[in-house]
């Protein structure tokens, strides 16, 4: 029997411009932060890094919180929604802000300056916008091959804003006046963007009634469906796929705070900053492509976990050949190993998604508890820890290895070795602990099993 079908075409081109707004954010802030902090504010990387590990602390707990209000939350926008188009505005101000630090309040100011701006955006308010639209994928469809196709064009519109951001932005920032006065304008101009694509995502879909969502309920189930945020988080921590993916999503954002640092290693090793722009391509376009044929794949396969599995093994051994290319020094080679490593990671981005949906399902079928919201609260606690520590760890190694502050020429050797470990070794290892775990993740065949019995 054929699913029934909920949306059109442009309600998930709609919802995928969601990620416009949310990689103006997280791509921005992830590729480019450090080296603003380092080498135009002036910075310590070292403390930098320190200063991102202890607002991780106050961040920790707001994942769960918010995915838990979600849950609660009774409007005409929905539950997802308003949280949704409302945060965005909280991220905008805080991602300008981080990115607009006075140079003439000293050296400590500008550390709380820092400390303050990036705290709020991070724990608040993209975690707000983010855990809404991500919980909008269970929220507007009960078809899962449309919810594949909301995460496809979701990633395309990510990897493209990825694509983008990390071409022009160092171009961009010295045409726009260079420096501070750069940074300050480039930032404006993103969360310009950001607002308005946010606002488009957000009313592109309508979440479906309460009843329709929870018709499968009994009425004892729904009498107990409201939960407190320890019972939430119980429920969470005991699914064993929730796990699964709060660790590939933190394996994730380290890789991708790894891959960040090509914006040293293309500077200081390659000797051509713009390189940066180039690698782009290569990890985004493939990215891109493999989004486009993963709903066609998921049916193919029969499922997500096999492809997720068997894509991922392929992505590791072509980071194995990067390594390889960059002992080389061979950049042609680089790009191409880059690409098709990207290529293998694309089906995991178009139909994650997807298997939190079915992790959602997989707590409903064990306890009768339906949790969608909080089930999506592992998409920001995966960028904020995973994303948070490697961005933590990329200014302790760097300040480690004796980087020098400023917009020094060159960097000592031990520096360099450290660019070589961090931009080409870590990312292989990364990716191969992925791999292990996916081949764990067959949420779809416990969930076949659980509802035969």
């Amino acid at each position: 029997m054929e699913e029934r079908k909920y949306l059109k075409w442009y309600n998930m081109v709609g919802y995928g411009a969601g990620d416009v707004a949310g990689n103006v954010v997280y791509a921005f802030l992830s590729s480019f932060v450090m080296i603003y902090l380092t080498n135009t504010v002036g910075l310590n990387a070292g403390i930098v890094g320190t200063i991102i590990a202890v607002s991780k602390i106050f961040d920790g707990i707001t994942d769960v919180f918010f995915g838990t209000m979600i849950d609660k939350t009774k409007s005409k926008m929905g539950k997802a929604r308003p949280w949704m188009f409302w945060g965005f505005f909280g991220c905008a101000l805080t991602l300008f802000g981080v990115f607009a630090i006075p140079a003439d309040i000293g050296q400590k100011a500008q550390y709380a300056w820092f400390f303050i701006a990036y705290t709020l955006l991070n724990a608040v308010f993209y975690t707000a916008n983010n855990i809404a639209y991500s919980a909008l994928t269970a929220l507007v469809t009960k078809n899962s091959r449309e919810r594949v196709q909301m995460g496809s064009f979701r990633f395309m519109f990510a990897f493209g804003t990825s694509l983008l951001i990390q071409t022009i932005t160092v171009g961009a920032v010295d045409a726009l006046g260079g420096g501070a006065e750069g940074w300050r304008a480039i930032a404006i101009i993103y969360c310009i963007v950001g607002v308005i694509t946010n606002t488009i995502a957000a009313f592109s879909v309508k979440e479906l009634p309460e009843e329709e969502l929870d018709e499968e309920n009994t009425d004892d189930e729904k009498k107990d469906d409201k939960l407190t945020l320890l019972q939430a988080a119980k429920l969470l921590f005991t699914n064993k796929y929730y796990v699964m993916i709060c660790v590939i999503y933190i394996l994730q954002q380290l890789y991708g705070a790894m891959i960040n640092i090509g914006i040293y290693f293309m500077t200081y090793v390659l000797c051509n900053k713009n390189l940066f722009g180039v690698f782009s391509w290569a990890i985004n376009i493939p990215l891109i492509i493999a989004l486009v044929f993963t709903p066609t794949l998921v049916t193919k396969w029969k499922g997500m976990y096999r492809l997720n599995k068997y894509s991922y093994m392929l992505a590791t051994v072509a980071r194995l050949l990067v390594v390889v290319a960059g002992y080389m020094g061979s950049v042609p080679l680089m790009l191409l190993f880059t690409a098709v490593a990207a290529l293998g990671q694309g089906p995991w981005q178009g139909d994650m998604n997807a298997v939190i949906a079915s992790c959602s399902e997989y707590t409903y079928l064990k306890t009768g508890k339906r949790i969608d919201g909080s089930m999506y609260s592992c998409t920001s606690l995966g960028v904020k820890i995973g994303g948070g520590i490697g961005m933590a760890l990329s200014g302790w190694m760097l300040d480690l290895s004796g980087f020098v502050n400023g917009d020094a020429a060159i960097q000592p050797d031990s520096c360099i070795q450290m660019m070589y470990f961090m931009y080409l070794w870590l990312p292989f290892i990364l990716d191969l602990l992925i791999t292990i775990v996916l081949s764990f993740m067959n949420v779809e065949e416990t969930n076949r099993k659980l509802r035969e019995r």
